[in-house]
């Protein structure tokens, strides 16, 4: 998966007239290597422990790179950060955000997926594309209190 996203980048990149930098390809190790929704700084601290003469508006420009090529998705949680995640074709899920800590969770449920198509083809619509999102309070949150 990993080898298919890098050469998806490098071909957009290429095609786009741009150089291929040992700085951007940093970046997207770095960024390929994590499992998680990353903002910008998260993932600027990360690059930096790696290579600290990578600057923070390298790793911007290459996360919106990373996203205009499709191996990145930009998404939006309501706290004002735009956090990335793997685009991996074919892959679809969902996300639980605690408002309490930030957690993050994925999910896939089929039935949520059937259900929405069953409501889609009753008012005669037809789905491109959707995002799932529900917020509440996490199970170690919970547990806190």
């Amino acid at each position: 998966m990993k080898r298919a996203q890098k050469k998806q980048f490098h071909d957009f990149i290429a095609g786009r007239g741009l150089k291929s930098t040992r700085q951007r390809d940093i970046v997207l190790d770095v960024f390929l290597a994590s499992d998680s929704h990353l903002s910008t700084e998260e993932l600027y601290l990360k690059v930096r422990s790696k290579n600290p003469s990578i600057g923070y508006a390298t790793v911007y420009r290459a996360l919106k790179l990373f996203a205009e090529c499709g191996i990145a998705r930009e998404i939006h949680f309501g706290d004002g950060q735009s956090r990335y995640e793997h685009v991996v074709a074919g892959e679809h899920h969902d996300h639980m955000i605690c408002t309490r800590c930030g957690a993050i969770q994925e999910f896939e449920n089929e039935s949520i997926e059937l259900l929405q198509n069953a409501v889609a083809a009753q008012y005669g619509f037809h789905v491109e594309t959707h995002k799932l999102e529900m917020y509440g309070i996490c199970h170690a949150c919970r547990q806190k209190t």
